[in-house]
């Protein structure tokens, strides 16, 4: 009740702000379907540090909305005494309401169910105009706002200054050479990453399209530049080691500013004919009469500056070509494995949809892919992006996703993610049956050493390659040694021409024994490990989890699906999304279980009174015998001989093998 109540007034309060918007920001649903889950964007106010940012946001609302409020944290990197580093944002009427446990705040300045989506992003941009370094989230941002306020204004007084001499020190045009000697000496000094310049310079002047034109130009220079030092090549050997948090060179400061200037220049936002695009010096790089020798495109005249302008599209061709040569200049350079990992993550939104040839990333990717562990993890969205859109042919893709169903990728931070990626990769249904049993046995194996959170994901996996592969059926209901050879070929030959290479069916099927498991759990390549002779028997086991929703829906998805008649009825099954399985821990898991309401305790009701925890039948071949020492008396009591019940004092049960 509680969860709709807030679901109507969430949905209110988005209806209002599309109606009327606000002035400095705007709000939307990240997902159509969940209305708890808001993307919000903040424009930097004006005449302060932030003047010119965009910066984005999501809003995560609790069920219970509005008595207990909302979660901020910022998507983009932001350096404010009121941001921790993970981007939450820490502000009074945020916190949960009532009386301040460490009596700093006031009970009315915490948060209240009288405010709104409006007047907590309003109280936001508050806060990037005036920080409050009393009580910070970021105790470093907070000294420096303190100690060294007069510092931040002093180098955003040079940057300003620097920057009007590269609007007009060349004779009315852009002074790229100044520019690039900027570039330079910021890449290569001392100035750490989250340096309040590298912030304005982004934040400031990224906006202006002549100087994001500059900027890859620059940027694609300084990346050669540092690639023809002497580095070191084992830099990429230890990949799958721990994560480094900092630097540890000067080369390595300058590659990590490097990317943070990078993925800090917005993309082109469109190459319409009414697309108008900002420039910092009006007669520039895109001007007709600079670039009628080499542009034979139509032009178009800014009003505002009585200057003939290239259209959008030739600007959009020309900044897609320096985007992508800066991004390839970049990506060649032996990156830290901190930096590796986290360009990996934002591959496929922040730089594949804004090259000329995504395909030029398919060394990068490729090679990322092939070193395994972790980082084959988080090169696996990308090279699933230019395997589907981009016509990419990567002949042993399967072999390296089968390698890498770990139990360890159970843990792993993106699991989330590959989880989802793994479920498209098999969702063709033109897979070879071999190929869909192996993953499916091998997830099926999986499922008994990973904790409840991941046996839900593997049911749901196993649940949709059943209903997308008909073929590979006959692993629910198939008892050891009851295939025929004639079923087994039929199934192999689907899709394995090759199938010379394994070992003889009817061979494989004489030597089989009962109990035996014939999947070759240790086998890398799908072809050879003989799933197409087992079973789910793994899945059967999950029935008697004692994790309940597990077993719930192992009967419901499979069990006790149509799969297990043996006669898959596919317009009676659904396929089911795996995100809504593969990010939620075991605590959330635990807590939605016992928040459930039982309407009937079970009770076991014995006619005489049990003298064995087990029953024989569950250990065959034992017998169980009640055995009294010499020393156990039993005690009877008037009332317990009245109702004719025994107490037993002490006594011992031995087991003897008969």
């Amino acid at each position: 009740m509680a969860s709709s109540q807030a679901a109507l007034l969430l949905q209110k309060q988005l209806k209002d702000l599309n109606r009327t918007p606000v002035e400095g920001f705007s709000a939307g649903l990240i997902d159509e379907n969940n209305v708890f889950e808001w993307s919000i964007s903040i424009q930097g106010p004006e005449n302060t540090l932030f003047d010119g940012g965009l910066f984005n946001a999501t809003m995560i609302f609790p069920i219970d909305y509005p008595n207990s409020p909302p979660t901020v944290k910022f998507i983009t990197d932001i350096w404010h005494p009121n941001v921790y580093l993970d981007g939450r944002v820490c502000i009074s009427i945020l916190h949960p309401p009532g009386d301040d446990p460490l009596f700093y705040e006031l009970a009315s300045e915490r948060w209240t169910p009288v405010h709104t989506v409006e007047s907590i992003m309003l109280s936001i941009i508050s806060m990037l105009s005036s920080p409050n370094d009393e009580s910070p989230a970021n105790v470093d941002a907070a000294q420096e706002w303190r100690d060294n306020r007069a510092e931040f204004v002093k180098k955003e007084v040079v940057l300003d200054t620097l920057m009007e001499f590269v609007k007009v020190g060349n004779g009315g045009k852009f002074h790229s050479a100044i520019y690039h000697r900027l570039l330079d000496r910021i890449v290569h000094s001392s100035l750490d990453v989250h340096d309040v310049l590298l912030d304005l310079l982004s934040s400031k002047y990224f906006k202006y399209i002549d100087i994001r034109y500059f900027t890859y130009i620059s940027f694609k220079k300084l990346s050669q530049s540092i690639g023809a030092k002497d580095i070191s090549d084992d830099r990429r050997e230890g990949l799958d080691t721990s994560s480094v948090n900092k630097p540890e060179s000067s080369l390595d400061l300058s590659v990590h500013k490097l990317y943070y200037l990078l993925s800090r220049i917005p993309p082109l936002e469109g190459s319409d004919v009414k697309s108008k695009y900002d420039m910092w010096k009006a007669a520039g790089i895109f001007t007709g009469k600079e670039n009628e020798k080499e542009h034979t495109g139509k032009q178009c005249k800014d009003e505002s500056t009585n200057i003939k302008v290239l259209s959008p599209a030739n600007i959009a061709k020309k900044m897609k070509l320096r985007f992508t040569k800066a991004w390839i200049s970049f990506l060649g350079l032996p990156l830290p494995v901190d930096l590796y990992k986290e360009v990996l993550v934002n591959l496929h939104q922040v730089v594949i949809p804004y090259l000329s040839n995504s395909l030029m990333l398919c060394d990068f990717l490729t090679r990322s892919y092939d070193i395994g562990g972790v980082v084959s993890v988080m090169a696996l969205s990308s090279l699933f992006v230019l395997m589907t859109q981009h016509g990419l042919d990567y002949p042993n893709f399967y072999e390296k996703l089968y390698a890498l169903l770990e139990p360890s990728i159970f843990m792993a931070k993106h699991r989330a993610r590959f989880f989802q990626l793994l479920d498209s990769c098999l969702k063709s249904p033109l897979l070879p049956a071999y190929l869909a049993a192996s993953f499916c046995k091998k997830l099926s194996r999986l499922s008994l050493a990973v904790p409840p959170s991941g046996a839900l994901v593997i049911v749901a996996l196993i649940h949709n390659l059943l209903r997308r592969h008909p073929s590979i059926n006959c692993l629910v209901h198939q008892e050891g040694g009851s295939e025929t050879t004639t079923d087994i070929k039929s199934a192999e030959s689907s899709g394995a021409d090759d199938s010379n290479n394994v070992s003889s069916p009817s061979r494989l099927k004489s030597s089989m024994k009962t109990g035996i498991d014939p999947f070759d759990d240790k086998q890398t390549d799908p072809l050879k490990t003989n799933a197409m002779r087992s079973s789910l028997w793994e899945v059967d086991t999950l029935r008697h989890h004692y994790c309940p929703p597990v077993s719930r829906q192992v009967y419901h998805m499979i069990i006790g699906s149509p799969v297990s008649m043996g006669i898959y009825v596919r317009a009676k099954t659904t396929e089911v999304a795996v995100k809504d399985f593969s990010s939620g821990p075991y605590a959330t898991i635990f807590g939605d279980e016992i928040r459930k309401r039982v309407k009937q305790a079970p009770l076991a009701f014995y006619t005489a009174t049990p003298t064995l925890l087990f029953s024989e039948s569950d250990f065959l071949g034992w017998t169980f015998k009640l055995k009294e020492d010499k020393d156990s008396t039993v005690v009877l009591d008037n009332i317990s001989k009245e109702k004719g019940h025994f107490s037993a004092k002490q006594s011992r049960g031995e087991s003897e093998l008969s």
